[in-house]
């Protein structure tokens, strides 16, 4: 921008708004309408004027939660959401802009304690990104939407930037990653074969593997072989320590492979040995 350097974490507001609005209609009916289908279904097939009272009623507390929520949510999105975050003037920046969807503030730099740069990750892939501003009298946290181009950015890269724009304010920048590991046990912890395609090892030594370096594992008997089959488990291995191990055994097998490479003699040696 002309006036100073912006990070843009909405990119329009229209569609953060169209997203918090579509999202707040469509968890209500989703939650209710078990309820409703089994309400629905006795007062049609009956007439009874008791269940089609309850199916009313039923379907007025939905209207009025989707009504409740949507309001909530667009008070929220309109309010709390940051916009954008501007940093004047461009080179020495002394003083930066926090817009929100109805309302801006300006603050000046000296102000500002410290900047931190969260990146969330899931099994090494990124989740989230999110900046968060220190000043003296308020944490300001700016989540960039899915569809904003600083969701995309390198979080290192993004750190560096900022380091160098608030380097002559003094202003330090921090950068935290945040790893997520709330698998839900035993649906998204992973099978042996699994496992074994990710440490690149016959499915036999997963076991072994597991127990020397501490993987979690779970036995259970799934719903499908308990009638037919009670006597026939299942384990899994909790995909956090199981995506850990994977980084070790591939950083193991490339330092054998450097190693092997520096030991084993060049085609000049093999050379000057022959003529000897």
């Amino acid at each position: 921008m002309t006036a100073g350097w912006r990070l843009m974490f909405v990119r329009s507001r229209g569609h953060e708004l169209a997203t918090a609005l579509g999202g707040s209609i469509m968890v209500p009916p989703k939650v209710a309408a078990p309820l409703l289908l089994a309400a629905l279904v006795p007062a049609v097939v009956w007439g009874n004027a008791l269940i089609w009272g309850i199916f009313w009623v039923l379907l007025t507390l939905t209207v009025a939660a989707v009504v409740v929520l949507a309001a909530a949510m667009l008070f929220a999105t309109a309010s709390l959401d940051v916009r954008w975050v501007e940093l004047r003037p461009l080179g020495t920046p002394a003083q930066f802009v926090i817009a929100r969807f109805l309302r801006s503030s300006t603050t000046a730099m000296a102000d500002l304690r410290r900047v931190v740069v969260i990146e969330r990750l899931r099994l090494g892939q990124r989740r989230s990104i999110k900046v968060v501003f220190h000043t003296r009298s308020e944490t300001v946290e700016c989540e960039p939407s899915t569809f904003a181009p600083l969701f995309r950015i390198d979080a290192q890269e993004l750190t560096g930037w900022l380091t160098e724009q608030l380097g002559q304010a003094q202003v330090p920048v921090e950068r935290q990653t945040e790893v997520q590991r709330d698998f839900l046990r035993p649906d998204e912890w992973w099978t042996p074969s699994h496992t074994a395609q990710l440490w690149r090892v016959p499915v036999g030594e997963v076991d072994g593997i597991a127990a020397q370096r501490g993987v979690e594992i779970y036995r259970y008997t799934p719903r499908t072989s308990a009638m037919y089959s009670p006597g026939t488990s299942v384990t899994v291995y909790d995909p956090g320590r199981a995506y850990d191990v994977a980084e070790e055994l591939r950083a193991e097998r490339a330092a054998g492979q450097a190693a092997d490479s520096t030991a084993a003699p060049g085609p000049a040696e093999d050379d000057a040995t022959d003529s000897r």
